[in-house]
């Protein structure tokens, strides 16, 4: 029987990605003993990863598909396919980004100026290759952590690291000389797994029903009755998705209105269909909205 051996981001990215997979259908367990989870689709061997090995084991075929950041394929010159962009594990709409960062006082301030300089980072290979870009030498160490901690006491010139705000580097008295890369998180799979007909189909579907999931993100659905006479003046309030599906009731006169909208909406809108005529409001939530 096949299997589509999927990499699921163990660490930061974990609870998030659960929770997105269980939206989208799929009971996930996940035992803190165990690196393999349960999955109630037999079709699927889950695997935890951290993000950053994913790309190497989906490139050499150890895994057919998994999820990782963006970054982390760039930092490991990974070829894999990138199948599907799924943001869903920040709650702002701020890109997640890797940057050049010193402190306030320091006198570098473009890329020239760390020439011959100690930068610490997480991701030596993305900062390699934008020294090499901007033609300047300088001594780049992996840090297994603390790197905010370095900078500020001294131990190295300048920092890469991740961001979404930046808040935590103005915290820290440190200044963003330059955005390196931005970060999303990816659906990815090997070049094999997406010539096989049946394992491509299957990614397809679970990246359809993962979408799926996020698109009804904070969405919402909306029903209510509306006398044909105050239809118009329903129809003028409502910023639908789609047009709205209206359907005839037994009541003659009467029509029953369907729509999809954002959530953040709702208490104006509400408000507004009840005094344009709408009648029996019922507000529900989605678990998947299909384009």
């Amino acid at each position: 029987m096949k299997k589509l051996k999927l990499g699921l981001p163990k660490g930061s990215l974990q609870d998030a990605t659960v929770a997105l997979f269980e939206k989208a259908g799929f009971r996930v367990v996940v035992s803190s003993r165990s690196y393999f989870p349960q999955i109630d689709d037999e079709d699927i061997s889950p695997v935890l990863l951290r993000a950053q090995e994913m790309s190497r084991y989906v490139e050499d075929e150890t895994l057919d598909c998994g999820i990782t950041g963006n970054d982390w394929i760039e930092e490991n010159s990974s070829d894999v396919e990138r199948l599907a962009e799924l943001q869903y594990a920040k709650a702002t709409t701020n890109k997640v980004r890797w940057v050049l960062a010193v402190p306030e006082s320091s006198s570098i301030k473009t890329p020239k100026d760390l020439e011959g300089k100690k930068i610490a980072t997480e991701v030596v290979n993305i900062t390699k290759k934008y020294l090499a870009k901007h033609k300047v030498k300088a001594h780049v160490e992996f840090s297994w952590g603390a790197t905010e901690a370095k900078v500020a006491s001294g131990l190295v010139d300048a920092i890469v690291e991740l961001t979404e705000t930046g808040s935590s580097l103005r915290a820290n008295k440190l200044r963003i000389v330059e955005t390196l890369c931005e970060s999303s998180t990816q659906f990815i799979a090997n070049k094999k797994a997406i010539k096989d007909p049946w394992k491509k189909k299957k990614m397809e579907q679970v990246i359809m029903l993962l979408r799926g999931a996020l698109d009804a993100k904070n969405m919402v659905g909306l029903k209510m009755n509306v006398s044909e006479k105050n239809l118009d003046h329903v129809l003028k309030v409502l910023t639908a998705l789609r047009n709205p599906t209206v359907a005839p009731l037994t009541k003659d006169g009467w029509v029953a209105l369907e729509t999809v909208i954002e959530e953040s909406t709702v208490r104006q809108i509400i408000p507004a269909l009840k005094d344009a005529g709408a009648e029996g409001i019922i507000e529900y939530s989605l678990n998947k909205l299909i384009y």
